[in-house]
């Protein structure tokens, strides 16, 4: 049969099924070559020809049978085959399986330790390829397994061998396009500690996961949440390496050594068919040594996340496009050092600041330099010399390329770089300051043209075209208001929609009638400038489950913000109101899920982590689809330094304050996750968790009862009339009781918290609080005065310092699951 030629098979898989028989085994007497394939006999994976993205070269790999576009392993990855068909892959006559090309010449082998062909290779349902003694397949005499590329598959291990000193590592591609092993690897301490380092180029190590403590590694708490896999250490005389498995046969998970230089753990979603990310190491990508190359600089807000500083260019585009910028970049024009002294001034090398760079670490510290125009004068006397940097007394000078620059660094360690250019690369002050000048006078004279009716009419048409175009603003800039257009678009703020502890919310409309909410901030006395920077920072900030801000008004004393109106309202009219329309359990648990969302963004996804500080059902508003929304998030930072350490210690809402922010603790975002725990007991229950005269006592302590009963049906409100999924009911109940732990490092992260209610996450039986431990024989006139002797209650956090986890594991000294 002639096999049409192809870019890629990952598209005919399933034409391919057919075609070919579903065999997982190589024999003596059969290749493989061209679209033909070999399937193991489970069908989760693949063995045949591929070419990756674009390029016209071939591999033999291994991919998922059952997900798309996913390669975990390959063979020939630097020495690809340029014709599949002409290609064959087959057991050779030393029994070894080889890769030969057109011209028969050998392009790969597993070069294992056999003499004769008396094997096969045999594809497991694992994705372990093995080649095995033909009279017994137990007998295994190599497999992929044990030479790992950038895939970690569960059964995989990665390791040390302490006798031959060979290591099982993960090495990423080089780019996207390109298998062959580019500049980042997983590998274990080569010293023998178990830990695992990233290293660039196999010779520095930018990040640690820590050593194993017979649970986690201590710099991966991620590890506490991965309650649908078993994690184990083995250490012995001959080798020490990490293995892991999946408990059930229906998880994909995979880990990969990215060519981003982060290690990434990927879990397949068999409902919405798309990997998701669960996590990734370093967290930030500009923490990847080198990744930017020389003269490059990394900006974690940017999109693409690399530049080249300013004189200087791409050096090679094809791989940057592709992801690999690790080649850097080069000078536009050289520099003229060598022969300075037949140069005019203006002919010389200059300088070039850049303000807020994370400097390149390998600098060269000159003493007895005082001044910064010494420092500069003693880097332009040294050819070699790059770039300065002069800080208080101290004189830092580079030689050579610059690696790991970082702009707009916002941190400690944040400087003023003097980069050195050509002269030619600086545009001359003179002439800037003519462009300047030329500037200014033709302005002048366009304004002296225009006539008076033109800028009478355009002064009419301002304000009209300005308020419609806000209206029509989606995700662009934020718009700045005058006070007396929201006075004239609230109708004198006549219809008042509620109000909190920040001011009041009234109800607006834009001239083409678009709703909108009013907020008037009230005891705000920060300066007009603080105002809108911060102001403009959460303007940036937009998530499906975020409330949008679309503008805001800095007048004098009048503070204003502008959002989009909820027409649904807040959750609590929803949950407590007798005249509400009761919703269904799917709207709750999908509220649940929407608000996780939301907050793990301000938790995790922004710049900056933002602490909402005040999470209940009346700061979740509902859209017409009743898709959740947080509102007035992160205003604690528009309230100042001062404010916010009041808002931390006094203010919030009474059955939502986590316990260090009644003590008066510093807080982290795990108060958000108390207070979202306390509102998953409200959406169960549709009722408020401590109310007057309810002789029931505090809500939470009834959860908690009824889970160690296994009746947890019976905690549902009861005008659900028992509607409801009981797994996902008994998910959420666990989920609060985790979230409200006194100890706050035993609380989940708000992303474990969205992981497990998006069912990726097997949620464990939650120990229970000190706090409430206390609650369950006691009266509600108790447990009212809890709440307000909580400051003074030295029992309110736990001893231990370490997070439990979602689920006890057993672990030994040499053999520990996690």
């Amino acid at each position: 049969m002639v096999f049409p030629r192809i870019r890629c098979i990952f598209p005919l898989l399933p034409l391919l099924f057919n075609l070919c028989s579903a065999v997982d085994t190589i024999f003596v007497n059969s290749s493989l070559s061209g679209n033909q394939t070999i399937t193991s006999s489970g069908g989760n994976f693949v063995l045949g020809f591929f070419a990756p993205g674009n390029s016209d070269r071939y591999y033999i790999g291994i991919w998922y049978g059952k997900v798309p576009l996913t390669s975990v392993w390959v063979a020939n990855r630097e020495t690809p085959v340029a014709d599949p068909f002409t290609s064959v892959l087959k057991i050779s006559t030393n029994g070894n399986l080889v890769l030969r090309d057109s011209s028969n010449a050998l392009v790969w082998s597993t070069d294992a330790n056999t003499t004769t062909n008396s094997t096969v290779a045999v594809l497991r349902d694992s994705g372990n390829l093995q080649l095995c003694d033909a009279s017994n397949y137990s007998r295994v005499v190599w497999q992929s397994m044990d030479h790992p590329t950038d895939t970690w598959l569960p059964g995989g291990k990665l390791g040390l061998n302490k006798l031959t000193g060979v290591s099982q590592r993960l090495t990423a591609w080089k780019n996207s396009d390109d298998p062959a092993p580019g500049m980042f690897n997983l590998e274990l301490d080569p010293n023998g500690t178990s830990q695992y380092f990233i290293m660039w180029n196999s010779t520095f190590s930018y990040w640690t996961s820590g050593t194993w403590n017979g649970y986690i590694f201590s710099l991966v708490p991620e590890m506490t949440a991965n309650f649908n896999y078993d994690f184990q250490y083995f250490n012995n005389s001959v080798e020490n390496y990490f293995t892991y498995s999946t408990k059930s046969s229906d998880i994909i998970s995979r880990f990969v050594m990215d060519s981003t230089g982060q290690i990434k753990q990927w879990t397949w979603l068999d409902d919405k068919q798309l990997w998701t990310l669960f996590w990734s190491k370093p967290d930030k990508r500009c923490l990847v040594h080198s990744l930017c190359g020389a003269f490059g600089s990394c900006n974690e807000n940017a999109m693409p996340i690399c530049r080249c500083v300013e004189g200087f260019r791409v050096r090679n585009q094809s791989d940057w496009d592709l992801g690999d910028q690790s080649g850097g970049c080069t000078r536009n024009t050289p520099l003229q050092c060598s022969d300075r002294a037949n140069l005019s001034n203006s002919q010389k090398d200059k300088f070039l600041a850049i303000d807020n760079m994370r400097l390149p670490v390998n600098n060269k510290i000159l003493n007895g330099i005082g001044s910064d125009e010494d420092c500069q004068l003693a880097c332009l006397n040294n050819c070699s010399c790059t770039a300065y940097s002069f800080s208080g007394s101290r004189c830092s000078v580079w030689h050579g390329e610059l690696f790991n620059l970082q702009d707009h660094f916002d941190e400690s360690g944040a400087s003023t770089l003097q980069l050195r250019l050509a002269a030619s690369e600086l545009s001359s002050p003179k002439s800037n300051k003519t462009l300047v000048t030329w500037a200014v006078v033709a302005a002048a004279a366009a304004a002296v043209v225009a006539s008076s009716a033109l800028i009478l009419f355009v002064a009419w048409r301002r304000r009209r075209s300005r308020l419609m175009g806000a209206s029509k603003a989606v995700g662009g800039g934020l718009v700045p208001f005058r006070y007396s257009e929201l006075r004239h678009m609230t109708k004198n703020f006549s219809h008042r929609l509620g109000g909190g502890g920040f001011g009041s919310v009234f109800k607006g409309s834009f001239p083409n009638s678009t709703p909108i909410a009013v907020k008037r901030l009230e005891a705000l006395h920060q300066g007009e400038k603080q105002f809108r920077t911060e102001v403009s920072i959460i303007g940036t900030i937009q998530h499906v489950n975020l409330v949008r801000l679309i503008g805001f008004c800095s007048e004098g004393a009048n503070r204003l913000l502008v959002y989009e109106l909820m027409p649904k309202g807040s959750l609590d009219t929803h949950l407590f109101s007798a005249t509400s329309t009761v919703l269904n359990w799917k709207t709750r648990y999908q509220i649940a899920v929407g608000t996780a969302r939301g907050l793990t963004y301000l938790h995790e996804q922004c710049r900056d982590c933002i602490i909402h500080c005040d999470i209940k059902p009346e700061n979740i508003l509902l859209d017409d689809s009743l898709t959740p929304k947080l509102a007035d998030f992160g205003l604690a930072k528009l309230m100042g330094r001062d404010f916010s350490r009041v808002l931390t210690t006094m203010r919030g809402t009474r059955g939502y304050l986590a316990p260090e922010m009644i003590t008066g603790l510093p807080i982290t975002a795990k108060a958000d996750v108390y207070s979202y725990g306390m509102m998953l007991f409200e959406i169960v229950s549709g009722r408020r968790n401590l109310e007057e005269g309810n002789t029931a006592g505090f809500f939470p302590t009834l959860v908690i009862n009824k889970l160690m009963e296994k009746n947890i049906g019976s905690v549902l409100d009861q005008r659900l009339g028992g509607d409801v999924d009981l797994e996902e009911l008994n998910r959420v109940c666990k989920l609060a009781c985790w979230c409200i732990q006194d100890n706050e490092s035993c609380r989940p992260t708000m992303g474990q918290v969205l992981q497990a209610l998006e069912g990726f996450l097997e949620v464990s039986m939650p120990p229970i609080p000190r706090s409430l431990l206390r609650l369950l024989t006691e009266t509600p006139e108790k447990i009212n005065f809890f709440y307000q002797s909580l400051s003074a209650n030295e029992g309110s956090q736990s001893n231990s310092d370490t997070p439990s986890g979602w689920q006890t594991r057993s672990s030994t000294s040499n053999n520990s699951s996690a």
